[in-house]
């Protein structure tokens, strides 16, 4: 696999995803989370609702090692949680390593990005190499290059599963990134050759869940 300069900002990174069934009470319990920011290690969240199912939410945190988030989930994260308790289901949550940038200069911050895309990766053991290296020589170049593009990243989970999360300056911009590019992309790169599966979604960020 090509060697990847460590990103030592954020070398964790939490995607949560669930159903909300009471929308004003987790809108309100989320505005706890903003206790994350009293806590070692932690590097930033941010997060929105999907903008394909209107009761799914997606939440990205970013934690500087395993083991500052291990320590912040045995004593705080109960807590912090308690105030959203009953208002979803189908709480699904995956941590990723992150290996390297989508452009360059990844920094956990949703500040100046209207919109996250979400690419859930299901990688054929055999082809990991492959697909990172594609990643990098053909999918990174093509995105960086695009205008409304802001940042990104790469991150891998045990399982050979992978993460791609592209930060976007707004919805139109993706959409003109995909009608032009993704399909001549995808060949070049021989992408359905890699892949056992492949998920993802688009998140409208909201500025008051960013900490």
């Amino acid at each position: 696999m090509p060697r990847r300069a460590p990103y030592y900002g954020a070398v964790l990174v939490k995607w949560m995803r669930c159903t909300v069934t009471d929308r004003r009470g987790f809108e309100q319990g989320q505005r706890r989370w903003a206790g994350l920011l009293g806590e070692p290690g932690f590097r930033g969240q941010g997060g929105g609702w999907s903008t394909r199912r209107g009761d799914v939410v997606h939440l990205f945190a970013f934690w500087e090692s395993r083991s500052f988030y291990d320590s912040f989930m045995a004593r705080s994260h109960d807590r912090l949680a308690s105030a959203q308790a009953g208002t979803y289901t189908d709480l699904r949550v995956k941590l990723f390593d992150y290996r390297f940038d989508v452009k360059t200069g990844f920094e956990p911050r949703f500040t100046d990005a209207d919109l996250v895309r979400i690419a859930h990766c299901r990688v054929r053991e055999e082809s990991m190499d492959h697909f990172a290296l594609m990643q990098q020589k053909v999918w990174n170049p093509a995105m960086a290059g695009s205008p409304g593009m802001v940042r990104g990243l790469f991150a891998e989970a045990p399982g050979s599963e992978v993460l791609v999360l592209s930060m976007w300056q707004s919805e139109a911009e993706h959409g003109k990134y995909r009608v032009e590019r993704v399909e001549r992309l995808s060949l070049r790169a021989q992408t359905e050759k890699d892949l056992i599966g492949l998920d993802g979604d688009i998140v409208k960020l909201l500025p008051q869940w960013t900490v």
